[in-house]
């Protein structure tokens, strides 16, 4: 297994796969790193470096009760740039990750970074407040909270269906997929199934988002039900600047899994496209 240690003395699990331009992957929660691995092993085959982290706390990587904030995500991130040495790299991330990636741009810059993705990613806040009417209440994630605590095995398999849309009149259901999103959502610990959904909800990543210098292609599927589109990938897209915004219609939160083929393709359009982003009609 490959893994490094933090400064804290955390030690975080990646995949490393292939040789090339690097293509670093930050998952969602409760996943880790293999909810990406129909892209990473893609881009592997293709030519590139594809590393993937299972963020403290999840999957493989150590449990610490500590870190478990969108600060220490992107600055564990920016360890594991530098300690594989990476350059001119593609940041991608979806949900949680995408906000990883977005706090990791906003607190460490761009200087490594050559180009970005956020796919059905939190930024820039989940919460709904004054000044962000569009969002969540915050007893959506008091009750996310709650099923965690009460039956946390449970509370995951069911949420595997709005996930990926399987509550949806004629979805076809994947029991596997069903089966590998409980199995990565039960590898994480308890504090970070706890603390992450703070992290998640009710960081305001509006000022990273402004820090993004390098093209930045923006996927969102407009029947996501974890992350609604309307206070995120709509107002993500409008406020990095010419960031190219494609919705997927009916795509769900999971759209890497249930439509990989699509995604493939359009991050490998994306990545090996030359000059700027542009914004999408």
């Amino acid at each position: 297994m490959s893994t490094f240690t933090t400064k804290d003395g955390t030690e975080i699990f990646y995949n490393d796969w292939g040789s090339g331009q690097p293509v670093v992957f930050s998952h969602g929660w409760p996943l880790s790193a293999d909810a990406f691995e129909d892209q990473m092993f893609y881009f592997a085959q293709r030519g590139y470096r594809a590393i993937g982290h299972d963020r403290r706390g999840h999957g493989r990587s150590s449990q610490p009760f500590h870190g478990n904030d969108m600060d220490t995500y992107a600055d564990d991130l920016a360890e594991l740039v530098t300690h594989l040495g990476l350059r001119d790299a593609i940041h991608i991330g979806h949900s949680t990750g995408g906000g990883e990636v977005a706090r990791y741009i906003g607190r460490h810059g761009t200087g490594r970074v050559a180009k970005a993705v956020l796919i059905g990613a939190v930024p820039p806040l989940m919460l709904k407040t004054e000044a962000n009417p569009l969002g969540l209440p915050i007893e959506v994630f008091d009750g996310i909270r709650a099923g965690v605590h009460a039956d946390r095995s449970q509370f995951f398999w069911d949420l595997s269906m709005p996930f990926y849309s399987y509550n949806r009149p004629g979805a076809a259901v994947s029991e596997g997929v069903r089966s590998s999103f409980w199995l990565q959502g039960m590898n994480a610990g308890m504090p970070a199934s706890h603390y992450c959904i703070k992290a998640f909800s009710e960081t305001d990543l509006t000022e990273d988002l402004k820090r993004f210098d390098v093209p930045t292609l923006i996927l969102h599927g407009d029947d996501d039900q974890i992350v609604p589109i309307v206070a995120s990938g709509n107002i993500s897209s409008k406020i990095v600047r010419d960031a190219e915004f494609v919705v997927y219609a009916g795509g769900d939160h999971g759209i890497c899994t249930t439509q990989k083929d699509r995604v493939n393709a359009e991050l490998f359009r994306f990545v090996t496209a030359t000059g700027a982003a542009r914004s999408a009609a």
